[in-house]
């Protein structure tokens, strides 16, 4: 009997559940680092939303970008990050219910989706700019990362509300505590290729088309820039009599012959 008890209070623990005693250190330390994360992400971003806000000099492109991202990051700080520490805490099992299971793994998959195609637009911004600086006006610029604003939000907003509208299954389960994204292979492949594999191949290709525009450019001042004149280099002659120096004109070095032979001849003289 104490056996049985002793292995049913084991796996109690291992399931990630607290002891009835109290709470462990492990937990305890945890909940701390996560809190603390939670806090950080929320209050780094909120500062970013502020700065762009108040100053004016912030209210163009490519700051409405970064908001838009700012944006996504405050509600992963505040609305998903809480209920995966709740999450973590039970030992992955899930005790809010339905409801707010299937609102927590949405919210998760929308605004991650959206931070990391705010990402992808903040590159295509760069590579636009350098590239094509003369066509990609201000006005042009402002429109086309509107447009890339409402297309982030709208294709994370399909992704992560397909499964309430029956694509992809149930994403929760009483029996087991189980909440989580759907596992259906359809939309898992949908929702991975669209809210990761895409966005990344966008960004390593435009980054690789940005470094070699930035490498044409450097090395075109290479070969627009002026060399400067070679110094004069004082050269010692071999002759025991007299050095010529290079810097003279030609005629100064004739000349300079002439007078040291005439030299030698009268001392021959004499």
């Amino acid at each position: 009997m104490d056996v049985s008890n002793s292995s049913l209070q084991w796996g109690n623990r291992s399931e990630g559940q607290l002891p009835p005693g109290g709470v462990s250190v492990f937990s305890i330390l945890a909940l701390t680092l996560l809190a603390g994360l939670v806090l950080a992400t929320l209050l780094w971003n909120g500062l970013v939303l502020v700065t762009i806000l108040r100053v004016r000099a912030f209210h163009r492109v490519p700051h409405n970008l970064v908001a838009s991202m700012a944006v996504s990051d405050v509600l992963v700080a505040a609305l998903v990050m809480p209920l995966s520490l709740v999450h973590e805490l039970h030992g992955r099992r899930w005790l809010l219910g339905r409801p707010l299971c299937q609102l927590w793994v949405s919210l998760d998959v929308l605004c991650c989706t959206a931070s990391i195609w705010n990402v992808t637009a903040i590159a295509l911004d760069r590579y636009w700019s350098i590239s094509r600086h003369l066509e990609y006006t201000v006005q042009a610029r402002r429109r086309l990362s509107n447009l890339m604003i409402g297309l982030t939000w709208a294709l994370s907003a399909v992704i992560s509300l397909s499964p309430l509208f029956g694509w992809g299954g149930n994403a929760y389960s009483e029996r087991d505590g189980r909440c989580q994204v759907s596992q259906e292979p359809s939309y898992t492949i949908f929702s991975t290729f669209g809210a990761f594999y895409l966005p990344l191949c966008v960004v390593l290709f435009v980054y690789w088309k940005i470094y070699k525009a930035a490498k044409f450019r450097i090395g075109s001042r290479k070969a627009n820039t002026v060399s400067p004149m070679p110094q004069v280099v004082e050269v010692s002659s071999l002759c025991p009599i007299h050095s010529l120096w290079y810097q003279h004109h030609p005629l100064d070095v004739v000349m300079g012959g002439l007078r040291d032979r005439g030299r030698r001849q009268q001392s021959i003289q004499t």
